[in-house]
């Protein structure tokens, strides 16, 4: 059988619950078409998530990884088109703050996502689930590791089908913080699993 990886990332700055992280776990183990999910968290740490997403490739040998990350603000779930070569913002979990750094020197400017960005909006608003592309991952740790992602594929497993996908805050997470928009933990959990169907529809078709 075929694997999907899917990671979720660990609570930050002041959001005190994650809802990727619960949203990996409870899909850990779900057989979606031809696929198994296998799932892992990530720190929010500039100097580990990529090395330990990574990692994690190299165990689980995925055919297709991917990355949720939470964006508070947003109202849609929204696929990432590009990753760029630049880590920035404010301080992850261990007090890092890059300033305008690369990520990695040697590598190319941006990466495309190889997921079908189009075809997971596409079914996600034909399920009434509002969604869109998005055009920026940021330069905080979800690009960080959308591009770790996508440049290992690019250099040591074409084959791998990589990218992220960003969703909105949870009930649980909005009414701890008090500020951010929110959907049920029930929807988002809808939301990403549909991804994942149209993911492993589109793999099974190629």
């Amino acid at each position: 059988m075929k694997t999907i990886l899917l990671t979720g990332f660990e609570p930050f700055l002041d959001y005190p619950v994650n809802p990727t992280m619960r949203i990996a776990e409870e899909l850990d183990g779900t057989i979606i078409g031809d696929y198994q999910v296998c799932t892992r968290i990530l720190p929010v740490d500039f100097g580990k998530a990529s090395a330990r997403l990574i990692g994690v490739i190299r165990e689980v040998e995925p055919d297709v990884t991917v990355s949720l990350g939470l964006a508070a603000g947003r109202y849609k779930i929204t696929p990432e088109r590009i990753a760029i070569n630049v880590k920035d913002g404010a301080a992850d979990n261990e007090g890092h703050r890059p300033v305008d750094d690369p990520i990695d020197e040697e590598a190319p400017d941006a990466y495309f996502s190889t997921l079908p960005v189009r075809g997971m909006v596409d079914a996600l608003l034909e399920a009434g689930i509002p969604a869109e592309i998005s055009n920026t991952a940021g330069t905080y740790l979800c690009n960080n590791v959308m591009y770790a992602g996508l440049h290992y594929a690019k250099t040591e497993n074409p084959d791998m089908k990589s990218g992220f996908i960003h969703i909105p805050a949870s009930h649980e997470l909005a009414l701890r913080h008090g500020k951010i928009p929110s959907w049920s933990h029930e929807d988002l959990l809808r939301g990403a699993r549909i991804c994942l169907e149209n993911i492993a529809g589109e793999s099974k078709g190629e």
